[in-house]
């Protein structure tokens, strides 16, 4: 079976954004907010994880509203991702993404706001960039308090692998790989 082409620029809106959306993970959570805020165009798509999360790390809903337009995943439906189909976004962007996210878009379950924008957009050919946090053996992560050490399980170790292999996929595994890929796809951009 042969990959459908990836989307137009053409076929997006002249003033189309990046969908970036976030999760409960504080892995590298104020540098992935950090490099939103330097990407034009962005807007945030909130898990209710993430609505929880982001106040710990220093990012409260009214702080992000003065620098995004920020969707929250108060919808059974995930209302937004419909703006997908109209062309109001050229690339999702999940960062950072949980083990669970990963998990859930590797097996094609899309019951949260980022993971139901990461399914739709696929299934339109939109590209996706996942930076996911649990890649290696061992990931030393800032959590609210502290540092600390964790050692992700083989099966979450193989969902990266697996969403790897997704189509219009690029799946980061690194703070400085989502760096790259945001640079690769803002080349690709008309200059806002």
């Amino acid at each position: 079976m042969t990959q459908a082409p990836a989307r137009r620029l053409e076929d997006f809106k002249p003033d189309a954004r990046f969908a970036w959306c976030v999760t409960g993970s504080g892995h590298l959570l104020d540098e992935c907010v950090a490099l939103a805020l330097e990407i034009p165009r962005v807007d945030l798509f909130l898990s209710a994880a993430a609505e929880e999360v982001l106040p710990l790390y220093g990012w409260p809903l009214p702080k992000l509203r003065k620098h995004f337009r920020v969707l929250r995943d108060n919808s059974a439906s995930g209302v937004p991702v419909g703006m997908l189909y109209h062309g109001m976004y050229h690339t999702v962007v999940i960062a950072p993404a949980t083990s669970n996210t990963v998990a859930k878009c590797a097996f094609g379950i899309s019951d949260t706001l980022p993971t139901n924008m990461y399914a739709q957009a696929g299934k339109q050919c939109i590209p996706g960039i996942v930076f996911a946090c649990d890649t290696e053996p061992t990931v030393v992560t800032q959590s609210p308090n502290e540092w600390v050490e964790l050692r992700p399980r083989a099966i979450e170790l193989e969902n990266v692998e697996r969403l790897a292999r997704f189509e219009y996929t690029t799946l980061v595994r690194s703070l400085d790989e989502l760096k790259a890929a945001l640079g690769e796809r803002l080349a690709t951009l008309p200059v806002p």
